[in-house]
């Protein structure tokens, strides 16, 4: 299934008219408070606060020396800022959405390289795969069960599945350790190989020479600098370093996890025509689950991702925006009988991701149209 392409086409014909609706109405906001879709001063103000609290206690470190604990306090700081960085500025600027100008959409998207990772590769796993066939086994590589881990219903479970709820927040803590050093070179050979990544040679090797360049960068300034540089103690400068990595990348996994692995949400699977019998968007609004609708605070750290629905169906619109639309969606979704799917906190979410990682440790693989 992995090089077919799936198409979603709904029986009911009528379904079609819920997202050109709601389209309308959401652009007729727009025109109505005489807005942009981009972003607005309130996203500036944070690209610059989330940027500085990554830099800035990193210039420190390397500077002043200080001392341990306030060392680690330090690099705390930087894994929650990081974690930001990726939720709101990178994730916005990646989808077109920060910036009405390409180049700052570019450049403000590789931001990406301060956590190690490649936004070429961000994007097709991303922006291709995971936001066309949300919730889709074997093409939404997001929700793609990861060594020890089990996020779909309709993969094997083994016995220590059944601990997964126990275990998965210690796993999520590498994953930008993972994705620093290991993950883009075997997800490009990955595309490359299941036909996602369709660029000539050519283009894939110039892709492939800016990874490693990139990557050579991150290690200069992150590893070599400070320890072979600058002296400074290694164990302790690592100490804070994973620390970071810990931080980040627990929090931009539990907080995409409540997205999408939770109660209510669904996993539908091709036909043997390799065709899903629903209307994309709707499709959207059965896989993605919001969360905390009301808290500024949170809406404001994870950059509109607990407005996944609305980030799913309008993903070109700076998150900024999200918590004005969603009322649009809601009422639209409503009117045409269509679920719109959410968890009022984020302890709800939470207590949702560690039930539904407890049933998907224990229940067989559910039965798929094609294989």
């Amino acid at each position: 299934m992995n090089g077919s392409h799936i198409r979603f086409i709904a029986k009911d014909k009528s379904t079609s008219l819920f997202f050109a609706t709601l389209r309308e109405r959401v652009d007729q906001y727009f025109r109505k408070n005489n807005l942009s879709k981009h972003a607005n001063t309130q996203m500036v103000v944070k690209t610059m606060v989330l940027l500085s609290a990554y830099i800035f206690p990193f210039i420190i470190l390397v500077t002043i020396h200080p001392s341990f604990s306030i060392g680690l306090l330090l690099w705390a700081v930087m894994g929650f800022a990081l974690a930001g960085i990726g939720m709101s500025i990178m994730h916005d600027a990646n989808h077109g959405a920060y910036s009405s100008n390409s180049n700052v959409n570019y450049w403000l998207g590789h931001s990406l390289n301060l956590c190690g990772g490649s936004v070429f590769n961000w994007k097709m796993q991303h922006n291709i795969l995971h936001h066309t066939y949300t919730n889709v086994f074997s093409k939404d590589h997001d929700i793609s069960d990861k060594l020890i881990m089990r996020f779909s219903p309709h993969t094997k479970v083994k016995w220590y599945h059944r601990f997964q709820f126990l275990y998965a927040f210690l796993f999520y803590g590498i994953l930008t350790i993972y994705w620093t050093f290991l993950k883009d070179f075997i997800q490009f050979k990955q595309y490359i190989r299941e036909g996602v990544n369709r660029n000539t040679r050519s283009q894939n090797q110039k892709a492939f020479l800016k990874i490693i360049l990139s990557k050579l960068l991150y290690f200069f300034l992150f590893l070599i600098l400070p320890l072979m540089i600058l002296k400074m103690p290694a164990g302790a400068y690592l100490a804070g370093f994973l620390l970071m990595q810990f931080i980040s990348g627990v929090v931009l996994t539990v907080v995409f996890q409540l997205a999408h692995t939770v109660e209510k949400t669904t996993h539908p699977t091709p036909d043997e025509n390799h065709t899903i019998e629903n209307n994309w968007a709707i499709h959207q609004m059965n896989t993605t689950v919001n969360f905390s609708r009301k808290s500024k605070m949170i809406s404001w750290y994870v950059g509109g991702l607990n407005f996944q629905v609305e980030h799913h169906l309008f993903p070109s619109i700076c998150h900024v925006h999200y918590p004005q639309i969603a009322g649009i969606v809601k009422t639209t979704a409503e009117e045409f009988n269509i679920p719109y799917l959410e968890n009022k906190t984020f302890f709800s979410a939470f207590r949702s991701h560690v039930r539904l990682l407890k049933e998907y440790g224990k229940m067989p693989p559910e039965k798929m149209a094609v294989s």
